[in-house]
């Protein structure tokens, strides 16, 4: 019995690694082990990965309060990938700031799980850099998630603004008045004259004013 397991675990593993060579084009193939949230899970191993290109609403953490959808957001992942092998195709930047490992995410049946998370309208793009593979993909998803009012996006806009100021360079859109949208130089400057417009060009919002 032990046996045939483990014949049948190392014919997944080699299956799994032949479809990340063949069919994506992929450099790395996985299990998970654990969801921490909508947007990063733990692979067999103890590897952290984040899903690149995304940012799903935070949970309750170390003290800090959660936000709209981040439950949900952890669930539908959770429902999405738990126990599943995936195939990974490691981003421009393979690891982020906190040592995880960055990449695009495929299920064995060619589901691509970054942008499913982004069309049900549990997660926004997050940029960040030049160069973002599947970016207009994953933004074609985003506007149809928000025409849809899906998830994230059912929830009314707190504060809204007369108009918007985003930053070329990083990707990002702010309040009016934020200190981080005034300090934009004026060649990376865009203005937004609503939060939607923003957010349909692919522009995330600003951490600290959280427009």
């Amino acid at each position: 019995m032990f046996k045939r397991l483990t014949l049948t675990l190392h014919l997944i593993s080699i299956a799994c690694i032949l479809a990340a060579s063949v069919v994506y084009g992929a450099e790395k193939c996985a299990q998970v082990r654990w969801v921490v949230d909508g947007d990063t899970v733990v692979l067999m191993g103890g590897e952290r990965l984040r899903y690149a290109g995304i940012n799903a609403p935070e949970v309750v953490h170390d003290d800090e309060p959660g936000e709209p959808f981040g439950d949900e957001a952890r669930t539908f992942n959770r429902k999405l990938v738990m126990g599943h092998w995936l195939t990974l195709e490691l981003a421009e930047e393979s690891r982020d700031h906190y040592g995880r490992l960055l990449a695009y995410v495929f299920l064995e049946d060619g589901t691509f799980v970054n942008g499913e998370l982004i069309h049900q309208g549990y997660a926004h793009l997050m940029r960040g850099q030049s160069r973002v593979r599947y970016w207009q993909r994953m933004l074609n998803l985003q506007r149809r998630a928000l025409k849809e009012k899906k998830g994230i996006w059912s929830l009314p806009v707190a504060k809204p603004e007369k108009f918007y100021l985003g930053n070329k360079r990083s990707w990002v859109f702010h309040r009016p008045h934020c200190q981080f949208g005034l300090q934009t130089a004026g060649h990376n400057r865009v203005i937004f004259e609503s939060r939607y417009e923003a957010l349909y060009q692919g522009f995330s919002p600003g951490r600290r004013c959280k427009p």
